[in-house]
């Protein structure tokens, strides 16, 4: 897979460093500009973690957090709460800097009634339609509207009945007079302004029109301060409209600074904020916060932590060109972040019994064990042994292969910090399906002593002790997307690609006893089987359900290749 082209010294880094040494600023200011129509997701977090990196690396840096909330038609208050919660999780703070974009429709409807008074934007009739057959194209100049030309009064008439509801939506916008023949499209008489009587979240019915983006942003990065105006490149071709604003309104130097990155974009997965809306209103998955999706609190959910995700926008840097990603890099820096972080514990999640014949039926051996391999402050715990276990149904095969070194009639198999046993005999059902193994112990093989005279068991597995373990529920995540690239041919529909296998629930799973006291978000590595963390959403004392966040390796390693 082809990655994108990076830049290790990072090019906005040494932007921001050559304007604190020439003097052009004394401090760093960015910003975080969500609009609040949906919930976040990992493209996002690489936005957060740059604009806030950036500023707080500095002395005196700051970073705003900006909801650009001039589209109340879409955007809800639950965005807003949602968009908060992610990036404090994620490690940030904005402390006394949290604006709104709805904060300025005040002093950006001034800004645009000095643009009429300088005849520099007038108040058109034209439709959607006919603005798009008037723009022209990249070869060929735009055509200038019938209404261009109208005086400063009739304009400055038209645009106050427009503020007050008297026409309807489409009828009338407001655009700058900038030059239809210009070589930059978004040069040709944008609109900003355009009528919407839907309400505001914060300002209710007092508005009636409302700002386009690209005339609210840079005036609003310009009130507030910000220094690097901080875009992905799909902002690029946005750039000229943005200074050429700041400039026709004779604002005071310094003006923000627009800078574009390349945005993240990660194979098997959709980051399209629009589709994604679509997964959630059509029911495709169980919500923005479904362990499928790829928005933040979607793979907090699922157990990524957000040292993770951060170590993960480290990674891969930061690039002038877009590329692609492979969603495996994401999934490595949250088994690295989870490998030095969690406990080990042991789980059954596909129990078969296995009865101990020559161990006590009456005895209870606790095993003290280290809660991580290589951390001896994570302390250690007690494990419960018994005469009657759970293993994998994995773990045993009646005929196995010459590799297959676990257990099998006959054969021996050593059980994680506990003894080597031998199968004795195999106990079926009458469709002839394994419902218990009969096994014998060896008692001089605890804690992996090997008797003298006697070969190595090479096979080691997990177990539970089924009179201390408990029943859960247990949930397999995989990638909503199994084909590489879901939004490759735009003829199909995206949601008939989802992969019916993403998930998979297990109701019977057993656990080690000291797994019922986990809480919510408490991330664990089930032993052999993966890294798994207590749902935060469906959760119950003494009942926890779990996610697994990731496999131990690579499960898509060899198949999509």
């Amino acid at each position: 897979m082809k990655q994108p082209e990076q830049s290790s010294s990072n090019f906005i880094r040494k932007i921001i460093q050559e304007d604190l040494k020439s003097g052009k600023h004394q401090k760093i200011v960015t910003r975080f500009p969500p609009e609040p129509n949906g919930y976040l997701h990992i493209g996002h977090a690489k936005s957060i973690c740059l604009n806030f990196t950036m500023a707080s690396e500095n002395p005196g840096g700051v970073c705003h957090l900006r909801f650009d909330d001039t589209n109340p038609a879409k955007e809800e208050q639950e965005f807003v709460d949602s968009i908060i919660r992610d990036v404090k999780w994620l490690g940030f703070d904005w402390g006394d800097n949290l604006f709104y974009s709805s904060d300025y429709f005040e002093t950006l409807y001034q800004f645009a009634l000095q643009f009429i008074r300088e005849g520099k934007a007038f108040v058109c009739d034209q439709t959607f339609e006919q603005m798009q057959q008037f723009r022209g194209s990249l070869t060929e100049p735009g055509k200038e509207s019938p209404f261009r030309n109208r005086t400063v009064e009739e304009n400055l008439t038209l645009f106050e009945k427009m503020r007050q509801g008297e026409f309807e939506k489409g009828e009338k916008t407001l655009r700058l007079k900038i030059d239809m023949a210009s070589p930059i499209p978004n040069l040709r008489d944008p609109v900003i302004y355009r009528i919407l009587k839907a309400k505001h979240h914060r300002t209710g019915d007092k508005w009636k029109i409302y700002p386009m983006y690209d005339y609210t942003h840079c005036i609003s990065d310009y009130i507030e301060g910000i220094t690097h105006s901080l875009c992905t490149l799909e902002f690029e071709d946005h750039r000229p409209l943005y200074d050429w604003i700041l400039n026709a309104l004779n604002l005071p130097n310094p003006l923000p600074r627009q800078i574009e990155f390349a945005k993240l974009d990660l194979n098997y997965t959709v980051l399209s904020k629009r589709n994604l809306r679509r997964f959630v209103e059509e029911g495709h998955v169980n919500g923005w916060d479904d362990p499928r999706m790829p928005t933040i609190s979607g793979l907090r959910r699922r157990g990524f932590s957000a040292r993770g995700i951060r170590n993960f926008c480290e990674r891969i840097g930061v690039a002038k060109k877009n590329g692609t990603i492979d969603l495996s890099i994401l999934d490595d820096s949250i088994r690295a972040d989870l490998e030095i972080s969690s406990s080990r514990v042991l789980a059954i999640l596909k129990p078969l019994k296995v009865v101990i014949t020559n161990f006590p039926s009456d005895e209870i051996l606790w095993i003290e064990v280290k809660n991580h391999p290589k951390d001896e402050a994570f302390g250690k715990r007690k494990i419960p042994f018994s005469n009657t276990l759970y293993i994998e149904q994995d773990d045993f095969l009646e005929n196995p292969s010459n590799k297959f070194f676990r257990l099998s009639p006959g054969g021996k198999v050593r059980l994680r910090y506990g003894f080597v046993i031998q199968c004795e005999e195999v106990i079926k059902d009458s469709a002839g399906n394994i419902t218990e193994l009969r096994c014998t112990y060896d008692e001089e093989t605890f804690a992996g002593k090997t008797p003298e005279g006697q070969k190595k068991v090479k096979g080691i597995i997990h177990w539970v002790c089924a009179k201390k373990s408990f029943q859960a529920e247990v949930r397999l995540y995989d990638r909503l997307f199994a084909m590489e690239n879901p939004m490759a041919n735009k003829e199909v529909d995206v949601t008939s690609l989802i992969n019916k296998n993403s998930l998979e629930i297990i109701t019977n799973a057993q656990l080690e006893p000291s797994l019922k006291m986990a809480r919510p978000e408490q991330s664990f590595q089930f032993e052999r089987l993966g890294y798994f963390c207590v749902d935060n959403k469906d959760f119950k004392d003494g009942t926890p359900i779990f996610n697994r966040t990731v496999t131990l390796r690579d499960s898509w390693a060899k198949e999509v290749k």
